[in-house]
């Protein structure tokens, strides 16, 4: 009996398992929720509705975004920093997570992520409009910013700030290594692997973890090149494979958009293997999975937003706002219609073995775009959380714990691929919803200073034009 034996055994314990989900399901329930959903709402009205009226020059931002500003400073390009979030962001959430909303809320679900997401993308703005105005720049001269230095430079009260910064960094650190970022995407890409090409868990382990080592070593410019190439490429096979699907199906697609608006407001009938879902569970739902898709409010994505070659805090805010554009209106739109128009939500299957179907009931390589989609969209995310991780370590302890930090981040990655413990996970889930209560504090404390940041922007455009 190993030393490690009583704490596996309690790890996998059902006790354990029921508290655990107890708390999961009151910190992701509707207090939080609200409070996301509600600050995206604020920043929506007090910035004139930003993300519709702004939307058209945020994407020629992005577009243009590879061109770095003379004289800035910073790590990467724009669309380096951009990249780089959705390297996070763009995971199993875009093809579990969505199928995990619609089986359990319904067809509705759809309809509230899509919510989350237009109200998300004023939050983002907003949070990292922040990141940039508050960085600062380590010993080694690379930029670091996020939550934890607006919240520490930012709000005027000191005896909180400085409690609630490092608390957002502990709770970063703990998503990064021990869940989102390792865990949960290295399991993903096991089971992909082994569905799609039947190699075993171990050689998948080894090549994951020794990529993952190739890219993290070189730092944030090594990952944010990575993620320039991937991200975008998988992105638009996904997206092009979807929308192959629907347009061989275009006739059924009224009725997709009909049932998903209908769903959102109506209880959802059970039919199939679908057990029924009442318009609470869409809500809770599709919000809930939305957020996680997305992380609008949740404080990583400015951690990324920081490092870009950027002047001016808002530029940098409405390029990262078209991330949340990106992943949720976009991917995970696609993933919501052909898990519905084809059916498969119906189903006894879950989570990616639903994607799954649903795409190769249509496509004969169907299986594979889901399966190559999910592996390199997984491998992404542990390339984007490691970063994100990072810079929460350098913040608690310094430079000099970046490099032994890469190398647990490492082997961490190796023997998440056989550490299946539903208890790590749902501690994962917990901490990214923790992570969101300090960012979302001085959001509110410093929504001033995003407001008049805003307003000099786009006056300084109006007098240049």
């Amino acid at each position: 009996m190993s030393f490690f034996d009583p704490v596996l055994e309690f790890l996998r314990s059902a006790e354990l398992l029921f508290y655990l989900r107890g708390i999961d399901d009151f910190i992701w329930g509707p207090p939080l929720l609200i409070l996301l959903v509600g600050t995206g709402i604020f920043f929506t009205f007090n910035l004139g509705f930003i993300q519709i009226t702004r939307l058209p020059l945020a994407l020629k931002y992005v577009i243009g975004s590879r061109n770095v500003e003379k004289d800035s400073k910073g790590d990467v390009s724009n669309f380096g920093a951009l990249t780089l979030a959705l390297a996070a962001t763009i995971g199993t959430g875009n093809i579990v997570g969505v199928a995990t909303a619609i089986k359990i809320g319904g067809p509705g679900a759809l309809f509230w992520m899509w919510i989350a997401a237009f109200f998300g993308m004023a939050t983002k703005y907003a949070e990292c409009t922040l990141a940039v105005k508050y960085r600062t720049f380590d010993e080694n001269g690379q930029a670091a910013g996020g939550p934890m230095h607006y919240i520490k430079t930012g709000l005027a009260d000191k005896s909180y700030s400085g409690i609630l910064s490092k608390l957002f960094a502990v709770f970063g650190i703990f998503v990064g290594c021990m869940g989102i970022g390792t865990f949960t995407q290295v399991n993903a890409i096991v089971d992909s692997v082994k569905i799609t090409f039947g190699f075993p868990a171990l050689q998948t382990a080894i090549v994951v973890s020794s990529l993952v080592f190739l890219v993290t070593i070189g730092g944030v410019k090594s990952i944010a090149r990575v993620a320039q190439f991937v991200v975008p490429f998988m992105a638009v096979t996904y997206v092009l494979s979807s929308i192959v699907i629907i347009a061989l199906n275009l006739d059924a697609l009224p009725s997709v958009i009909s049932l998903v608006i209908q769903s959102a407001f109506t209880r959802t009938a059970a039919t199939g293997g679908f057990l029924g879902a009442s318009m609470m569970m869409a809500v809770q739902f599709g919000i809930a999975r939305g957020i996680f898709s997305n992380e609008s409010g949740l404080g990583s994505a400015p951690i990324a937003a920081a490092a870009a070659k950027v002047k001016s805090p808002a530029k940098q805010g409405l390029i990262s706002m078209t991330g949340t554009f990106f992943d949720t209106i976009i991917v995970c739109t696609m993933t919501g219609v052909v898990l519905i128009m084809t059916g498969s939500w119906q189903g006894e299957l879950a989570g990616a073995y639903m994607t799954n179907q649903a795409y190769s009931s249509v496509l004969g390589i169907g299986s594979y775009v889901v399966g190559i989609g999910l592996m390199f969209f997984a491998f992404t995310t542990i390339l984007g959380w490691n970063y994100y991780a990072e810079r929460c370590t350098e913040f608690l302890f310094g430079v000099k714990a970046i490099l032994p930090f890469r190398m647990i981040y490492v082997v961490l990655v190796f023997f998440g691929a056989f550490l299946t413990l539903d208890a790590i996970w749902i501690l994962a889930d917990i901490f990214n919803g923790l992570m969101a209560i300090p960012n979302l504090i001085a959001l509110a404390a410093l929504r001033k200073v995003v407001i008049s940041e805003t307003k000099e922007y786009f006056e300084s455009l109006e007098t240049q034009n």
